[in-house]
């Protein structure tokens, strides 16, 4: 079939929407109407080349829409089921996902990283015949998109498109990294570094969670204002004085600390605001070649705890039912990340203003 997509041909962008062939569904896999994308740091770092992926690329990785086709033996979804797709799609058989860590599932990461379906094929093809990848197995910003059943979850029929995407990515990395990651409990001091859609979803799941103090540190002063009106009880400018603004605000650090920002000298920030017996967790992406340096003796004598975060270390079919749920029950104000909607056509300017900071989660309806 025909369709239109946003494709990546060279680092540094832009973006090029051109009409491209998709293949039917294969084995496993699902023919999805994308309803809407949003656009995140982590398809930024893929356009200017932080995060190395094999180009031509279809972009757009937490999208949301309607399954419209099933592959042959692909039996978990029905044509009509609204589905939002996440960007690690777990087999439920490696050792990972055995564990119940889904987020590291092995097959999906070779996947991801070849950029493929979960099954090794590519369903796109430009006119000249070249075979796009997949990213992160969804590659949203497109029309229609097919993808392993493995990356869908379903939703409820009513949650409109533009927020539902939302949950592929940003709530699932950020109220997934609060929720489970930094187990936020009641009573707990937390601060989040970044207020994109990942650190102000975080900030929603500690309010969510009880959190008696939440420090919002981000440069970007109308972020730290919507993060106020989000209920962050303190916010802070980022920056050299932010560590001792968060520790003088908690009374000597934050029980736990989350880092969204994917900026190494940050994650140090944050984990020096980090209380005693505290943890930090970290979600942002850095550039492969960065390095933190941490004072060593601290992990020890402070029982500090450093911890990764991908996917939230959710279970996407697990964990997306119960925030749609805290969503429905208004403890999770999800749509209140939302900075706009954009044409497909207008994806570049859309990337220019998240790059600038001017917005928080602009979502792309085709």
């Amino acid at each position: 079939m025909r369709t239109r997509g946003a494709v990546l041909t060279a680092v540094g962008g832009p973006l090029e929407v051109l009409d491209l062939e998709l293949d039917p569904p294969g084995p496993g896999e699902v023919l999805v109407k994308v309803g809407a994308t949003g656009l995140c740091h982590s398809d930024l770092s893929v356009i200017d080349g932080s995060r190395v992926r094999p180009l031509p690329m279809v972009l757009g990785h937490e999208a949301a829409g309607e399954v419209v086709e099933t592959g042959p033996g692909a039996s978990d979804f029905a044509v009509g089921d609204r589905v939002v797709l996440s960007f690690v799609p777990a087999c439920g058989s490696c050792r990972r996902c055995a564990s119940g860590r889904q987020a590291l599932c092995e097959p999906g990461a070779v996947a991801n990283r070849e950029g493929t379906l979960l099954g090794g094929g590519r369903r796109l093809r430009l006119p000249d015949g070249t075979r796009p990848h997949h990213h992160l197995g969804v590659s949203g910003f497109a029309e229609y998109a097919v993808v392993s059943e493995k990356s869908a979850t379903r939703v409820p029929d009513d949650l409109a498109p533009e927020v539902a995407a939302l949950f592929g990515c940003a709530v699932l990395t950020g109220a997934g990294a609060a929720f489970h990651s930094a187990a936020v409990r009641p009573g707990d001091r937390v601060a989040v570094f970044g207020l994109g859609g990942v650190g102000l979803a975080a900030l929603l799941a500690a309010r969510a969670a009880g959190a008696s103090q939440i420090v919002a540190v981000d440069v970007v002063a109308h972020k730290r204002a919507l993060a106020r009106r989000l209920g962050a009880t303190h916010d802070v400018a980022g920056g050299a004085d932010a560590v001792a603004a968060v520790r003088d605000l908690t009374g000597g650090g934050a029980d736990k600390v989350i880092d969204t920002t994917g900026v190494a000298a940050v994650l140090e920030q944050a984990y020096l605001a980090t209380a005693a017996g505290g943890t930090t967790v970290t979600v942002g992406l850095p550039h492969p070649e960065r390095t933190v340096t941490l004072p060593a003796l601290s992990l020890v004598a402070e029982e500090r705890t450093l911890k990764g975060s991908y996917l939230g270390s959710c279970v996407p079919r697990r964990d997306v039912p119960r925030f749609v749920d805290l969503y429905r029950a208004g403890q999770l104000p999800v749509h209140e990340l939302l900075s706009g909607t954009l044409a497909l056509d207008d994806v570049n300017a859309g990337f220019a203003r998240l790059a600038s900071g001017e917005a928080v989660r602009q979502v792309v309806v085709p």
